[in-house]
């Protein structure tokens, strides 16, 4: 799937739908958005028959999908079932969101354990590897996303996410600005910062990682340890003005997601605004 120009969307169905996934599909083509998150963090919970009826709407109504993975997953778990299971919740998701036309799917990938930030990454790789193994035999060519963490306990520094995509077919990073301002205690909220980030993007995938984004934007609060928890756009110091505007500059496409708690009223201000600087 190739995206002409930069979406914007609700994690998950918008606040103000009561009913289904295609519900919110519905509602957020009504409202001028152009992008939903199916949100399978505490379990994947549309089934196969339904994916089908999900996906149809979506395309009716050019809205693009993409997927957030369970929280569940750890996989530099130290049991064995527990990276078992990690790579299971990662398929299960690809699955049904790839039944449902969705673009990516992104998750947490790991905790570092107290471990060596090397080992830990290549723990990382093999996992990855084997998840993107299995969806190739299947078919299944869904992006598959570590995304930017919120706190340095936990993988996925921007570096580490860039490598992982350089290395492997069908990765690539899912960037969320916010985790990246959170992770390092307000740093990364200047427009030479988030250029900062967008240069090593591009310097390391090209100009196709530029022009194939999953992206997360949302107020956030944070501290000396990182993420405490997501936050209404203009009750946080997240200038995502200059973000936007950076964005803009690289000439960035893919699909912006709305993490903040009012999440279809920040996702219209997000574009609303991104629309006025061009």
């Amino acid at each position: 799937m190739k995206i002409k120009n930069l979406l914007f969307g609700t994690a998950g169905i918008p606040l103000q739908t009561r009913g289904t996934t295609t519900d919110g599909i519905l509602e957020v083509r009504r409202l001028g958005l152009d992008a939903m998150e199916l949100e399978f963090v505490h379990s994947v919970n549309i089934s196969e028959d339904k994916s089908v009826e999900v996906k149809e709407a979506a395309k009716k109504n050019s809205v693009i999908l993409t997927c957030h993975g369970q929280y569940y997953i750890n996989l530099n778990a130290q049991e064995k079932a527990k990276i078992k299971a990690s790579i299971q919740r990662i398929l299960n998701a690809a699955h049904i969101a790839n039944l449902c036309g969705a673009y990516s799917v992104c998750f947490h990938a790991a905790f570092y354990m107290g471990q060596d930030q090397k080992k830990v990454y290549e723990q990382v790789k093999k996992q990855l590897s084997e998840i993107t193994s299995e969806l190739k035999k299947n078919g299944n060519d869904i992006w598959i996303r570590p995304e930017v963490t919120g706190k340095k306990t936990q993988f996925g520094d921007l570096e580490e996410l860039l490598r992982l995509s350089e290395e492997l077919d069908q990765v690539m990073p899912c960037v969320d600005f916010s985790h990246m301002h959170a992770r390092y205690n307000g740093k990364y909220n200047t427009y030479e910062e988030f250029s900062e980030i967008l240069n090593k993007i591009e310097k390391s995938l090209g100009g196709f990682g530029l022009s194939n984004m999953h992206i997360h934007i949302s107020g956030i609060n944070y501290g000396e340890k990182g993420e405490k928890n997501h936050l209404i756009l203009d009750e946080s110091d997240l200038k995502y003005r200059e973000l936007l505007k950076a964005l803009g500059e690289f000439k960035v496409k893919g699909v912006v997601i709305c993490e903040s708690p009012n999440i279809e009223q920040d996702a219209l201000l997000l574009k609303k605004t991104f629309s006025k600087l061009k």
